[in-house]
């Protein structure tokens, strides 16, 4: 199976050239670390900046350069800043052509939550709600379980939503699924990852058709 580091790269082949991508805090903001040199890809962060390239190396960090979830980040030539505001016209503009989030649950209907656990103190949804609500494109980052091996690919999630029927694809540690039509389809299986494994661990209505093959990071 995947580490997060895999599930990244595998998202990163989803990024064509020429998009505005969205990164959300966690996995997906690993992506930037993978996409393909001979691209032009803008990304985009919600606190205000657009052009973020790569991870900093260690020492070479800037305090004044983060992402929306408080990391450290590199910016690329040409790279902008500006205000939430300005921001988030971008995105409810539907300027931004490809949203990458992390999630703690995902349903077979293409909903998805992943901004509060009941009874744990969070700061507030942030801009999820937003990237939920504005975005057309939108591939789910996450691992297929949690730590007690229970399934978070479900029939209904049971944590507060964040959006509703907008998740396009899922990219889990076993698995690459599309939702479409109420299920999730299986496209691709990890490394070493056998159909049944993922069928396993997956409570929603899995479809697998025909051969699946192994994803090429």
């Amino acid at each position: 199976m995947l580490d997060k580091n895999g599930i990244a790269k595998r998202i990163a082949k989803e990024v064509q050239n020429g998009y505005y991508v969205n990164l959300g805090i966690g996995i997906p903001t690993l992506v930037a670390n993978f996409v393909r040199d001979d691209i032009e890809v803008e990304f985009q962060s919600e606190n205000g900046v657009l052009g973020m390239g790569p991870f900093p190396f260690e020492g070479e960090e800037d305090a004044d350069i983060i992402n929306a979830g408080k990391q450290t980040i590199t910016t690329l030539p040409g790279a902008s800043f500006f205000d939430s505001a300005t921001s988030f016209s971008m995105i409810r503009g539907q300027h931004v052509h490809l949203t990458i989030l992390g999630a703690m649950e995902v349903a077979e209907n293409g909903d998805i939550a992943n901004w509060k656990i009941p009874g744990k103190m969070v700061k507030g949804m942030g801009g999820a709600m937003d990237l939920v609500a504005s975005a057309e494109n939108i591939i789910v980052a996450m691992m297929h379980t949690n730590k007690h091996g229970d399934s978070k690919i479900l029939k209904k999630c049971t944590l507060p939503l964040t959006g509703v029927g907008c998740v396009k694809k899922v990219v889990t540690n076993l698995a690459v699924l599309e939702v479409k039509n109420n299920a999730f389809h299986l496209i691709e299986r990890a490394p070493g990852v056998s159909v049944e494994e993922i069928q396993k661990a997956t409570e929603g209505t899995l479809v697998v058709e025909g051969n699946i093959p192994e994803m090429i990071l």
